[in-house]
Formats: structure tokens, C-alpha cells, sequence
């Protein structure tokens, strides 16, 4: 089969990436602690705040199981424990049973003074962490083994928004600088024991971890940026775990050493609903059947991503389960109506989404233009309302886990991020009974419900939800395949 240009990499090039990159990072060699295998991890994003907890390189700490939270989410978004073993509410305040026998990698140990420190540490933070943003916390010690945390307002999410890695637990030494330094200060199955700068992190194994030994020595992280060099690292044998292969490179790899994972993000097609074109809810409604879903995700993701059926996508398993079909507008007669269709080029897909949607819309018989920026230089218009529609690639899930938050900010009347302009009474009624839903299965069905109202105004076409693939060499057991993103190496990940 001849591959399409884009596929071929020269040697040389991948050759120049690599060099470098995976040079025997940790001192110990690849043979450490009792004998096994240290895992060599390759990353794509190096830490932009020198790891700091209160900021997305948090992630980071999470999937190295090198820092921990108070409460952990299951696949479908529900609060389990981790360092907090039980809680309750009682009004605005939750009261947290903190985890008897747990120490910090630097040997001191966690306590209710210790939570409240790095709690109060984020919420006081300027800028706070996103998990945080529009939510007033304080935590105070009840004893040395309990914990409370109260809200400003009623606040169902409490213990979701406490399982973002932005809000770990670090000992006492990580808060003394400018800056929240989490080495060696973290409570997880690996101790952080030095960070190179952009280019390189190494862990060993904390065998004074409070649950199961972690059956790896150690990690050894390679920050790779480019995705030509990650994947040629994979293929050569020189990483165990690559994080984000592009599209375009995995096709060249063994097809046996990669997995592809749902993630909680839709490419969507906003269509303004307040002024222009679309303000006929009947040419929504024309432009929703002239989308071809299937078409983008086998021309442009090369069948690397799945057709929607709504907002929310396979990564939260319980919508298609819940989900029933909404009633749409009759689609009337586009009659060469002209449109505008604004994209950025960040995310490198969505120009090609953005050509092919014009495409199929004027086959349709609207008339379409075409305006790809850079992010940056386009949200401001997207936000005015300048746009007859905008293609966006948007995470359905945010720090809590919970869609009830996004579902809110795109399409209430007064959502912060509402691209579609939706401004409906009934639409606003399903959100806020969603936002507002306690936890479990009646706030998933309130979701599904709020879901369905956006989808009968045709306020927003959800075309394809997004995968992240991760290559994992054949000598890998165990390694994390995470929608959200938060695990990738475990206390029982390790290499043959």
C-alpha cells in the first residue's frame, strides 16, 4: 500500500531527533532496586512551571503515580478514596477522614495540618488552579486525622474537584520556595528524585508507599515534543511508554504496540444561533444533516476517531447508554445562503475539517467561506459572535470529571464560552438542573437530559470525538490507557 506523503520520515530526520534524547537518563542504568526494569516514558508536553502542582503540569505528577489527592474518580466520573478514606457533607462543608499510615517520599507524615497546607496553598493561588476557578474553598483541621472543607455556596462537586492532580498533597518541604516544588515530596508509589530542566524527570520507587509496591525500580521520562521523534523512539525500541503518537505516524508502526484511547473531547460544529444564517432554526437544522460525520473521521483522522452521536462521546460510557434521540427541526432550504466558518490552526486537523465541512455544506447549497487563524488571534471573534460557525475541538469533561460544567458554559444564556449564542429558557432550565444534580445516577441522567435540549436547537453539530494513542513497547505490562488523562504509569506497571 503506498503511503500518503505526510507517513514518510526520512531516517536521517528521525536519527536527529532522537539523538539525545534517550541517553541512559538515570544514573542506576536500566537495572535497578531488585533487579527489574526501569520504564523509559517518553512525553509530549515538557513541564511549563517546573512542575508545580497548581498548574497543568500536575497531570504529569498524576501519571507518573509520583503525587496523590484526597479522592480518586472511577470510569464513570463517581469519587472513590485515595489519601481521604471516607467523607460527608453537611450543608456548604465537607468533612474528610484522612488515611491512617501514609508517609510524604521525604518521610514525614501526612496529617490533616498537611492537607490543609497544600489545599489553602491552591486556593489562595493568584492565579488559582482551573479546578478552582469561580470557587471560593477553605479548609480548616478538625483534629489531626480529619479535615473540613467548606464552600462559599452549595457545592455537590466537592469531592470530584479534590481528585485533580492540581490539588496533591505534598509534604511540608515542596511549599517553602517561590515556587510549589514537588520533589521528593509526594505521597505516590514513585518518588520525583530530579528534574533536568524541560528535557528530562527520573523517579525511583518509594518502598514506604502505604498501599502496593510498585513492581518497577523507577521511570526515566524524555521529554519529546516532536511526534516524529516519539513514535521513531518506539519503533526503535529506545522508549517503553510514548504518549500522544500522531495520527500521521501511527500508521507506520506496529499495530500491535498501540492503543487508542477515547478522550472526553468533540470536534463540534457551533453554529451561531443569534444573528446570520443560522439564526433560521431550519437551516440548523440543513446544516446538521449536510455534515458528514464518517466522511472526516476516515478522510482526515484515517478512521482514528469515532463518529458522534452527541456532545458526549465512548470516554463516558454511561450517555450512549442513557441517551435517546432528540426531536429536531425540519431542515429547510440553504437556497445559496452564504456562511462564514472560522477554525485555528493549533490543533493541525481542524483546518482540514474546517475544508471538508465547506465542501459538504455547499454540496448541500449554501454558499461557504472559509477563516483559519492561529487560536489566539480568533477566540475573541468566535466569542462576539462573528462567525456563522466555528469548528472546535473541546474537552467535554473538565477537572472534576463532570460534564454538567461544560454542557453550561457553551450553551446557557449566560455561559462564559457559549460560541453558539443559545439563548433559550428550556435549554437553560435542563442545564441548571444538571448543574445543581447530586452525584451519581441522577446527575448523569439530568446531563443526558441537558444534552438533549442543546441538540433539538441544533445549537451545535458534535461531529467525531477525538482519540489519543499511546505506544507501549511489547515488553510493557500494565501501562494505563486513561481518557482523562491522569494515570499512565502505576505501582503495577512494568517492563519484561
Amino acid at each position: 500500500m503506498r503511503l500518503p506523503a505526510r507517513h514518510l520520515i526520512p531516517a536521517a530526520l528521525a536519527s536527529t531527533l532522537l539523538t539525545g534524547c534517550f541517553s541512559d537518563t538515570s544514573a542506576e542504568g536500566d537495572n535497578a532496586g531488585d533487579g527489574g526494569k526501569r520504564i523509559r516514558v517518553a512525553m509530549m508536553q515538557p513541564p511549563r512551571s517546573a512542575l508545580s502542582p497548581l498548574s497543568d503540569d500536575a497531570f504529569k505528577l498524576s501519571r507518573w503515580s509520583a503525587a496523590e489527592t484526597l479522592v480518586k474518580l472511577d470510569a464513570n466520573g463517581d469519587a472513590h478514596p485515595s489519601l481521604a478514606t471516607k467523607w460527608q457533607q453537611s450543608g456548604r462543608t465537607w468533612t474528610f477522614e484522612i488515611r491512617d499510615g501514609v508517609t510524604f517520599h521525604d518521610g514525614t507524615k501526612l496529617d490533616a495540618e498537611a492537607v490543609v497546607r497544600s489545599l489553602t496553598t491552591a486556593a489562595t493561588a493568584a492565579p488559582k488552579p482551573r479546578i478552582l476557578d469561580g470557587v471560593e474553598l477553605t479548609a480548616k483541621a478538625v483534629d489531626a486525622d480529619t479535615v473540613s472543607v467548606t464552600t462559599a455556596t452549595d457545592d455537590p462537586l466537592v469531592p470530584q474537584r479534590l481528585s485533580s492532580p492540581q490539588l496533591s498533597v505534598l509534604a511540608a518541604k515542596a511549599y517553602t520556595g517561590k515556587t510549589v516544588n514537588p520533589v521528593g515530596a509526594g505521597t505516590g508509589p514513585f518518588e520525583l528524585t530530579k528534574v533536568n530542566g524541560t528535557s528530562s524527570a527520573t523517579l525511583d520507587r518509594y518502598d514506604g508507599y502505604w498501599g502496593a509496591k510498585a513492581k518497577s525500580p523507577g521511570i526515566d521520562v524524555t521529554f519529546v515534543p516532536d511526534g516524529t521523534a516519539r513514535a521513531a523512539a518506539l519503533r526503535s525500541g529506545e522508549a517503553d511508554i510514548v504518549e500522544a503518537i500522531p495520527v500521521s505516524q501511527a500508521a507506520v508502526l506496529d499495530q500491535d504496540l498501540i492503543t487508542e484511547v477515547p478522550m472526553p473531547r468533540t470536534n463540534t460544529l457551533y453554529l451561531n444561533t443569534a444573528k446570520g444564517t443560522f439564526k433560521d432554526a431550519s437551516l440548523r437544522a440543513a446544516a446538521r444533516e449536510a455534515v458528514d460525520a464518517k466522511a472526516l473521521v476516515e478522510g482526515v483522522y484515517e478512521g482514528r476517531a469515532d463518529v458522534a452521536e452527541g456532545l458526549l462521546g465512548p470516554a463516558l460510557p454511561w450517555a450512549a447508554e442513557l441517551r435517546s434521540a432528540p426531536q429536531r427541526t425540519t431542515a429547510g432550504a440553504p437556497a445559496g445562503r452564504t456562511v462564514t466558518i472560522g477554525t485555528y490552526t493549533d490543533r493541525a486537523e481542524l483546518p482540514e475539517v474546517a475544508a471538508a465541512l465547506q465542501q459538504q455544506l455547499q454540496k448541500a447549497g449554501f454558499k461557504v467561506k472559509l477563516d483559519v487563524r492561529e487560536y489566539a488571534n480568533i477566540e475573541s471573534d468566535a466569542l462576539t459572535g462573528e462567525f456563522d460557525a466555528f469548528v472546535l475541538s473541546r474537552a467535554t469533561v473538565l477537572d472534576s470529571g463532570d460534564p454538567a460544567a461544560y454542557l453550561y458554559s457553551d450553551f446557557a444564556s449566560d455561559g462564559t464560552f457559549n460560541l453558539s449564542h443559545l439563548s433559550d429558557p428550556k435549554v437553560d432550565k435542563a442545564l441548571r438542573k444538571a448543574a445543581d444534580a447530586q452525584v451519581g445516577d441522577t446527575r448523569r441522567q439530568a446531563v443526558v437530559e441537558a444534552e438533549a435540549a442543546v441538540l433539538a436547537r441544533d445549537a451545535a453539530v458534535p461531529m467525531l470525538h477525538e482519540r489519543v494513542i499511546q505506544g507501549d513497547a511489547a515488553g510493557v505490562v500494565g501501562a494505563a490507557h486513561d481518557p482523562r488523562e491522569r494515570e499512565l504509569v502505576t505501582a503495577d506497571t512494568y517492563v519484561k
